[in-house]
């Protein structure tokens, strides 16, 4: 299994990047004057991969290391104060995480209603598809296990790569928009299946949409003309109207 690392920076431009640095190693660099809380984030990244059982390199001095421990882990009745899978969600934490499909996808998604990880699907023949985009990203082989969510316009983006067979990360470049899911993170935390590797939130194989999805954007409910638009306009449209229809969530 490919080895992880996780490096502590002193760059601010950024708060964390995350991919193979060309070596073949899978890395995420954490900028301590960039990153809002990297003391959870590099505590959860050691959490998972110790759960796990990944091999992984910790570019982290000693010093650092036990301030976030310490930080991370606390200790209560012998129990850490956290883990990658708190039941919970901690404060910063998005209320709603995104998941972004193809049209085509999300007709079979919505029939069978529940999403599946890559595996799960090539497990059973449904997928066309040789290796998911992110392999062009150097993502090690058992992201392939896990749904990803995130915010703004990176859901989009893997769209737009998938539909052109490459990577493609302007927001800007026309698509054909798909399926934009907005799910409850609070419940996904509460039954154990929000997961926290230090770069990502995700869940394991499968996520049932009931009761979990709050809503589908697609481009007519997002105020589209039609199906063609941009990754960044057709992600702000649909994020506006959820706002509008759910105030009862508060989008990051």
């Amino acid at each position: 299994m490919p080895r992880r690392r996780l490096e502590l920076t002193e760059e601010p431009e950024f708060q964390l990047i995350c991919g193979d640095q060309g070596d073949g190693v899978y890395s995420i660099r954490l900028s301590r004057p960039g990153h809002p809380d990297w003391r959870m984030a590099a505590g959860d990244f050691l959490s998972f991969h110790e759960a796990m059982d990944i091999p992984y390199n910790l570019e982290i001095n000693e010093r650092d290391k036990t301030d976030m421990w310490e930080y991370y882990a606390g200790f209560s009745n012998d129990k850490p104060k956290h883990s990658y899978n708190d039941p919970y969600l901690r404060l910063g934490e998005p209320a709603v995480l995104v998941h972004s499909t193809t049209t085509e996808n999300w007709d079979s998604i919505r029939g069978e209603g529940r999403l599946e990880s890559w595996n799960t699907l090539k497990s059973r023949v449904a997928l066309r598809e040789h290796e998911p985009i992110g392999a062009a990203l150097g993502d090690p082989e058992d992201f392939r296990d896990y749904i990803m969510f995130g915010s703004g316009t990176t859901g989009e983006l893997i769209v737009s790569s998938k539909q052109k067979g490459r990577i493609c990360t302007d927001p800007h470049i026309d698509y054909l928009t798909g399926a934009r899911l907005y799910f409850d993170a609070a419940l996904m935390a509460r039954d154990g299946l929000l997961l926290r590797d230090g770069c990502h939130m995700k869940v394991r194989d499968r996520l049932l949409l009931e009761p979990y999805l709050i809503w589908a954007a697609d481009w007519k409910a997002a105020g589209l003309s039609s199906p063609d638009s941009q990754p960044e306009t057709f992600a702000n449209l649909a994020d506006r109207e959820f706002s509008r229809r759910f105030k009862e969530y508060t989008l990051l």
